[in-house]
């Protein structure tokens, strides 16, 4: 073993030995001899041995106080993916446990997949299936991830960077705060914002650094005299203050709306209290010495979140007016707030937490069953990101029965969340006794009803407002199953009808006889290829009867003209711009327009008005305008966008902006913009004065999430006031 490496491995073994020690270190020396020699020879990106990468992600788990099987699959969890060691070789060395461990941590890198998002989908796909038979899957591969992104910044190629920051942002952030993971969670955050939002990261610890600087010593005033009170009330507490991460103040920019300014939790500070009935008289105390910040307090004792986690949150006005907020919770609560599941190895030996079962966790058993309904990995991962990574709402079945959902959730997701089969017959619901549509929005505390019939389907049209990844699965899945049946209904028709007309014999031998040569797995893929339009049915009928192939007529030597009267052929650019119009639901050849009162983009939701001689103007939902149509519902179309066809298109989006009147601003401006890969199509100043400027810039961007990504960036410049949607 390399010297270096041989000095961490020394400082790792006397962390196990210090947390726990009974741990097999005979075994946890025997693995890192082996990792040592299977990666001998090989650096990494900073140019160290890359043992010390393995070395590392266990020293991370050393944290957790994790058991010795893990710490020794973080010490062999590369030996597979990246040298010829083989999982029997691991097996034979270290048992079946670890090998199991090792299998499911390792990456499919050898499988020939279609493409980088084909390898990223089939490897989260796996690692779902490995992390429901075992969590502590996850705990490695998250420590892994966690070492990776800390050595980030040696990786040369910037795609690769960004692209390892968007994964932790999008997959391996939402799952270790999903199982309760927090210092990980946090960590994961921030170094892929900083990644990939550089400037917003800059800007955001530069504003943080600002107010640090104003009120120095705020934080630690304020713990004292949080302190003092519950001391008075004869209360035991620990309280301790911190600043939120970039991260999280950045999302809430961006999802409420607001200025940096505007928000109201940048600091939070924790009281840990002895017990449940002192979590409540803290808060009392708490509301009493400070004036409460309305909407703010969520009680996460009585209605836990999915994860676990328990506390009192409440947001407190200070006097001098900063908004805090206040996170009350007992020791226990707030091991399992720092450790999630990995609580069960921190304390252990006292027998307060119980065993992580992960079946007791209802988002674990939404993953897979949105798995068993999922057409392919790229889908699965598409459903499981809806899965995770959303604020919740907490509702309440009949019988008082709680079901955690996203934000935005329905009925319908509801329904599904509760059972597929009572998703599948689901036709109405109430919401706190009242009829409501299915496409209602649910809030925190409603109770919901589901009315479902015998012998009822899923309706395609549910997949527009629903939220949840397992409902949009199991939604897509019948509509795709009744989309094949129409097929082969269909091709079964045609092709008795093409045999017929040729006077040949048609049955199911003959048919059975050409699937290979059409290249179907069986009569049934063949009858919906027909169906589809994929195969026509008389190469079908020529595939069995070749001799009824007509041969080919022999090339004429003068080209054939074309008639006076024909209409001239679009231009390729015309082409390209009516195939580009992503709106579903309309009659071939339509016209399309976007109105300009609104400027829909991709996300939001959508109807058409039908002008005669004009086609289809594409307005929002709630676009004012349409209250001028209320006496012609005749002209209202009902469409939605087409998704398989948005990634290639452009869209305008509308911003109202104001600026500070001074040098830089309208640069800061465009730079922010074209970061952020947005394209500056029009520019209007509407006002001026000796301090603001007021002005209205059009965007092409993908969607509405694109145009979030770039207000957001906006807000959190120095440089601008304010900025917002457009609507004219």
């Amino acid at each position: 073993m390399p010297d270096g490496a041989l000095g961490f491995a020394q400082g790792l073994i006397e962390r196990v030995r210090a947390y726990d020690p009974r741990a097999d270190l005979p075994l946890i020396f025997r693995a890192l001899d082996f990792a040592a020699a299977a990666h001998a020879g090989q650096t990494r990106d900073n140019g160290d041995p890359y043992i010390t990468h393995p070395v590392e992600v266990a020293t991370i788990l050393t944290d957790f106080r994790v058991d010795t099987s893990s710490i020794v699959t973080a010490l062999l969890h590369d030996v597979v993916e990246d040298t010829g060691t083989t999982l029997a070789d691991v097996e034979r060395g270290f048992g079946r446990d670890v090998a199991r461990l090792v299998d499911g941590v390792t990456k499919l890198n050898r499988l020939e997949l279609t493409s980088e998002r084909s390898k990223q989908a089939e490897n989260f796909r796996k690692l779902v299936l490995a992390m429901s038979e075992d969590i502590r899957v996850l705990l490695v591969k998250l420590a892994d991830r966690l070492h990776n992104m800390r050595t980030l910044r040696f990786v040369r190629d910037e795609n690769r960077r960004r692209r390892i920051a968007a994964e932790t942002l999008e997959i391996y952030a939402p799952l270790a705060e999903r199982i309760g993971m927090d210092q990980i969670k946090t960590e994961l955050e921030t170094l892929a914002f900083r990644e990939l939002q550089p400037d917003a990261y800059a800007s955001i610890m530069n504003r943080i650094a600002f107010l640090r600087g104003e009120g120095a010593d705020l934080i630690e005033r304020v713990t004292e005299e949080l302190r003092k009170l519950m001391t008075e009330a004869g209360i035991a507490a620990e309280v301790t203050g911190r600043e939120k991460s970039p991260y999280s103040i950045w999302l809430k920019m961006h999802r409420r709306n607001v200025a940096f300014e505007q928000l109201s939790d940048i600091m939070a500070f924790r009281v840990i209290v002895g017990s449940i009935d002192e979590c409540y008289r803290a808060l009392g105390i708490v509301h009493s010495a400070y004036r409460v910040v309305p909407g703010r307090f969520k009680d996460y004792i009585s209605t836990p979140k999915p994860n676990g986690y328990r506390s009192l949150h409440t947001g407190v006005m200070l006097p001098e007016g900063q908004k805090i907020e206040v996170q009350i919770r007992t020791r226990e609560m707030h091991e399992i707030a720092e450790y999630g599941v990995a609580a069960h190895w921190h304390y252990k030996d006292k027998g307060s937490i119980p065993a992580p079962d992960p079946h007791q966790y209802r988002w674990l058993r939404s993953l897979l069953e949105i798995l068993e309904q999922a057409s392919g990995p790229e889908e699965f991962l598409e459903h499981t990101k809806l899965e995770m990574f959303r604020d919740q709402v907490f509702c309440f079945t009949p019988k008082g029965d709680l079901i955690t959902l996203p934000r935005g959730a329905t009925p319908v997701d509801f329904a599904y969340a509760v059972h597929s089969e009572v998703g599948d017959t689901c036709v109405g619901a109430k919401i706190n006794g009242r009829i409501m549509p299915l496409r209602t929005e649910l809030a925190n505390g409603d109770q919901v009803e589901i009315i479902t019939a015998r012998g009822h389907t899923p309706n395609p049209e549910w997949e527009r407002f629903v939220v949840t990844g397992k409902a949009r699965a199991r939604i897509r899945r019948f509509v795709h199953a009744q989309a094949k049946a129409r097929s082969i209904e269909q091709g079964r028709a045609m092709l008795v009808k093409a045999f017929r007309q040729e006077g040949v014999e048609g049955g199911e031998k003959v048919l059975e006889g050409v699937l290979k040569t059409l290249k179907q797995a069986s009569l049934e893929d063949l009858y919906a290829a027909v169906g589809s339009g994929a195969i026509g049915p008389r190469e079908v009928v020529f595939a069995a009867y070749p001799e009824l192939r007509p041969r080919p007529r022999p090339t004429p030597l003068l080209p054939a003209m074309s008639p006076r009267s024909a209409r001239p052929q679009p231009s390729g650019r015309e082409e390209e711009a009516r195939r580009a119009v992503p709106i579903a639901g309309l009659v071939s050849g339509m016209a399309v327009h976007y109105a300009g009162c609104c400027h829909p983009l991709p996300g939001d939701r959508i109807v058409g008005i039908i002008t005669t001689g004009k086609g289809v103007t594409i307005h929002t939902a709630d676009c004012p305008t349409l209250e001028s149509f209320a006496a012609t519902p005749e002209r209202f179309i009902d469409v939605s966008w087409d998704t398989d066809t948005l990634a290639e298109a452009k869209h305008t989006g509308r911003l109202a902006v104001v600026t500070a009147n001074q040098p830089g601003a309208l640069s800061t401006l465009t730079t922010v913009i074209a970061k952020r890969e947005g394209n500056i199509s029009n520019l209007k100043i509407v006002g001026r004065s000796p301090e603001f400027f007021e002005m209205l810039v059009d965007l092409e961007v993908r969607d509405l999430s694109h145009l979030g990504d770039i207000i957001a960036a906006l807000r959190a410049s120095p440089h601008i006031r304010s900025v917002e949607r457009a609507r004219a």
